[in-house]
C-alpha cells in the first residue's frame, strides 16, 4: 500500500468465464469451478477422483462446442457485457470511484482486481457480487474469494487489509425490477406478439442446499412476483421455473425444460423465457 486515496474502489464481482471456447482453455476453468465446495460438496476425495477422472476427460469437447455457438467477435459473452456493465457504472459514478472487474473463476481473478485497487492506493472497496439472489452456490464463493484474496493466503504475512463492504442481494430493489420490466417491454415491441406465457427461469441448485438453509428460492420467488406484477401479468400468464441441472440428486423444480415442453398443451404457442437471476448473459443464457 504505497498512499491513502479518497477514492473508493467498486469491485464489480461475476461468475467468471474460460478465455477461449476451446478444450484446452475449459480444462482450467472446469477445474476451478467445479473445485469449488460451494459449488459442489461432495466429499473433497470422492469428487476430485470423479472430477479428474471422468467429467474433464468427457465434457471438455461438448462445452467448447457450446461456447463456440455463443462466442463473440470480441470474446466471451459474459466478459464483454460485464467490461460494459463496468464502463457505464464507472461513468455514472464519476471520478470519486475506480470501478474494475474480477471474476470468481477465471480472468480477470478477484484476486487480481482487488491488488490493482490497492496499488492504486484505494484502502476502502465497495464490493458489488452480480448476483440479485443470494446463494451459497453463487454469492458466498464471491465472498470466499474477496475474504482470501483481501487478507493474502496462509502464510503469506499480508499486513494491510482493506476496508470491505459489500452490495446486499437485490432481488426486490425497485430499480432492479423496473430494468427487467422496460427490458422485457422492449423485446415484446420488437417481438410484436403478446406471450401467452412468460417463463421466469432461473439457474437451480440442489434441493438439499435449499433443505440446509440456502434462501435462493425465496428470493427467486420474491423477484418473479414484484416483476410479475409490474408487468400486471395475471396468475395465469406466468411461470417460475429452474433449470441447469447437473449430477443425480433433486434440484428445485419445477424444471424449465420440462414447463416449455407442457405449454404447447395447454394452447400456450407463443411463450417468452426471461432469465431475471443474470446480468451478463453466457451459457447458462444464451
Amino acid at each position: 500500500m504505497s498512499h491513502a486515496s479518497n477514492k473508493i474502489g467498486v469491485l464489480v464481482a461475476q461468475l467468471g468465464t474460460p478465455d477461449a471456447p476451446t478444450p484446452d482453455a475449459l480444462r482450467p476453468y472446469l477445474r476451478q469451478f467445479l473445485s469449488d465446495r460451494r459449488v459442489i460438496d461432495y466429499p473433497p476425495v470422492l469428487w476430485q477422483i470423479i472430477l479428474h477422472g471422468i467429467i474433464l476427460n468427457t465434457r471438455l469437447r461438448k462445452s467448447a462446442r457450446l461456447y463456440q455457438k455463443i462466442w463473440l467477435d470480441e470474446g466471451s459473452p459474459l466478459l464483454v457485457y460485464s467490461l460494459q456493465q463496468v464502463k457505464g457504472l464507472q461513468t455514472r459514478l464519476g471520478d470519486s470511484y475506480q470501478v474494475v472487474l474480477g471474476m470468481t473463476y477465471g480472468n480477470p481473478s478477484i484476486k487480481t482486481a482487488l491488488h490493482h485497487l490497492e496499488t492504486a492506493g484505494l484502502d476502502r472497496i465497495l464490493i458489488f457480487p452480480m448476483y440479485p439472489q443470494y446463494s451459497s452456490t453463487t454469492t458466498a464463493s464471491v465472498y470466499d474469494s474477496v475474504f482470501q484474496s483481501a487478507a493474502g493466503a496462509p502464510g503469506e504475512h499480508k499486513r494491510f487489509v482493506p476496508t470491505l463492504r459489500f452490495v446486499p442481494p437485490f432481488y426486490a430493489h425497485p430499480g432492479y425490477i423496473s430494468a427487467l420490466k422496460n427490458q422485457i417491454d422492449k423485446e415484446c415491441v420488437a417481438w410484436g406478439k403478446t406471450p401467452d406465457k412468460v417463463i421466469f427461469s432461473f439457474h437451480g441448485i440442489p434441493m438439499r442446499y435449499v433443505q440446509t438453509g440456502d434462501p435462493y428460492p425465496n428470493h427467486c420467488q420474491i423477484t418473479a412476483q414484484r416483476l410479475a406484477d409490474a408487468l400486471q401479468l395475471a396468475g395465469d400468464q406466468w411461470v417460475l421455473s429452474y433449470q441447469s441441472q447437473f449430477g443425480p440428486e433433486q434440484w428445485l423444480t419445477p424444471a424449465t425444460n420440462k414447463v416449455l415442453e407442457s405449454l404447447p398443451a395447454s394452447g400456450c404457442h407463443n411463450i417468452m423465457v426471461v432469465s431475471p437471476g443474470f446480468v451478463a448473459d453466457c451459457l447458462e443464457t444464451l
